[in-house]
């Protein structure tokens, strides 16, 4: 279902500033406190580097509650890390609910279209937490919360990740998140059901684009906040940035080379 803007005036102009600054200033609390957690969790994990807990995990089992806090700790990572480049959508989103509203038509709050798009990294979270179990229960990292102890591990991530930033699939997702009017303007749903859906929808495009760089954590350390805050900054700028997609496809021939020199590394 498609909608349209109603023309401006002065006094909608000011609501939807309003709202914009709203938006942007709930963006800042969620993300800041998103951050503070990640800090907090990945200055504790240092901390513990060499008790039994966190340092070569490997010899131990995860026990549930070691499960949930990893799970929850993905979870958050992925918050600190994925919210911000939601903000040009949000802010969009905001601004044709406000104008809706001025013409007596169904007015969602934002927050329900976040929601959405939280749920579907929330299931990755519960994926990676997934994969750092497998990882770690097969001895193929450093530490519960450390970076890739393979070679052909790491450099097979990498080169995945060089590869995808060329596909496809990359492509048509990555369109659609530095696009946001055009989503709104041709996936709007009316309702709090629809805005969720529309959140959903808009996270699996997000999803789509990002989940290889989200799983070089992976090989660059879970918990390592130098590659953490420039894997969200590198994020952000494919989808804000005018050569977006330039910058993209570049990175991928880097991860190529990065992924092609770790395999032969091992190798030889």
């Amino acid at each position: 279902m498609q909608t349209s803007l109603p023309p401006p005036s002065a006094p909608l102009e000011a609501l939807i500033r309003r709202d914009r600054v709203l938006v942007f200033a709930g963006v800042i609390a969620v993300t800041a406190i998103a951050w503070a957690y990640t800090i907090y969790v990945a200055q504790t994990s240092a901390d513990m580097g060499a008790s039994m807990t966190m340092s070569m995990g490997n010899m131990r089992s995860w026990s549930g509650v070691d499960f949930c806090l990893m799970f929850v700790m993905w979870a958050v990572m992925m918050v600190a890390m994925m919210v911000p480049s939601a903000a040009p959508m949000l802010l969009i989103f905001a601004t044709v609910n406000r104008r809706r509203k001025a013409e007596s038509r169904p007015y969602v709050s934002t927050g329900v279209f976040l929601s959405g798009y939280l749920i579907v990294w929330t299931a990755f979270a519960a994926v990676a937490t997934l994969g750092n179990w497998g990882l770690h229960q097969a001895s193929l990292l450093t530490s519960m919360m450390g970076e890739s102890s393979s070679g052909y591990l790491g450099g097979g991530l990498l080169l995945t990740a060089g590869i995808f930033q060329w596909s496809r699939l990359k492509y048509v997702c990555l369109t659609n998140c530095r696009s946001p009017l055009g989503f709104l303007m041709s996936d709007w749903k009316d309702g709090v059901g629809g805005a969720l859906k529309m959140g959903l929808s808009h996270g699996k495009y997000c999803l789509g684009c990002c989940w290889v760089l989200m799983a070089l954590l992976f090989v660059l350390g879970i918990m390592n906040l130098v590659w953490i805050a420039a894997l969200a900054a590198f994020v952000l700028a494919e989808k804000v940035v005018p050569a977006g997609e330039k910058v993209s496809k570049a990175t991928g021939l880097l991860l190529v080379a990065w992924g092609a020199w770790a395999v032969l590394n091992a190798a030889f």
